[in-house]
Formats: C-alpha cells, sequence, structure tokens
C-alpha cells in the first residue's frame, strides 16, 4: 500500500532544509508508521535530492512523525533554479512510497 492511504503530510522549508511531517489519518494506524517510516527508508526514498541526514521525531499524541532533511534543497528556494524539490512536492513524493499494509 501507499503511504498516503494511511497518513496526510505538511511540508516546510527554511534554508537547504526540509522538514515534513507524517500524519496518520487513524490513531491505531501510527504503529504502521513507525514501524516502516523510518529515517533511512526516508532518506533512501530521496536518496537523488538530500545530501545530509534525514532525522525522525515521534509525535505519538498526535500520531505523527516528523522528518528534517538537511541539504535537501539544492541550496535553498532562493538559491535554487529548480523549483520542484520544495515544499508541497516532496511531501507528495513522500506519500507516494510503499509500505506493507495492515493485514
Amino acid at each position: 500500500m501507499r503511504l498516503q492511504e494511511l497518513a496526510h503530510s505538511r511540508t516546510g522549508d527554511k534554508g537547504n532544509v526540509s522538514n515534513i511531517s507524517v500524519i496518520a489519518y487513524r490513531m491505531e494506524d501510527y504503529p504502521l508508521l513507525l514501524r516502516h517510516v523510518t529515517a533511512e527508508r526516508v532518506g533512501k526514498h530521496f536518496a537523488d535530492i538530500v545530501r545530509g541526514q534525514v532525522e525522525r521525531y515521534e509525535m505519538p499524541s498526535i500520531g505523527a512523525l516528523n522528518f528534517v532533511l538537511h541539504g535537501a534543497l539544492a541550496g535553498g528556494v532562493t538559491r535554487s533554479l529548480s523549483l520542484d524539490p520544495h515544499g508541497k512536492s516532496l511531501s507528495s513524493s513522500l506519500l507516494e512510497m510503499e509500505i506493507p499494509g495492515r493485514g
């Protein structure tokens, strides 16, 4: 299944760092996010653009994970000639990631 079936996302960026939150639609799906949406998998998913560390922060009270992608924005929005790897396009890409289903 695709991550978008279990969660939605919010994004932000500052300089060369992108911040992506993945929020479970249902709290009972949060354990699946914890198990399958790791910093390592997110780093591999964005291997073509992320040049730095990927950090994961857990927010169990709201059923969310927050990922900080360092070196992800080709120098930052004001320095890059490419608009594609910024903001919402990264969250849309992450929500396409395949994860094992509930069953």
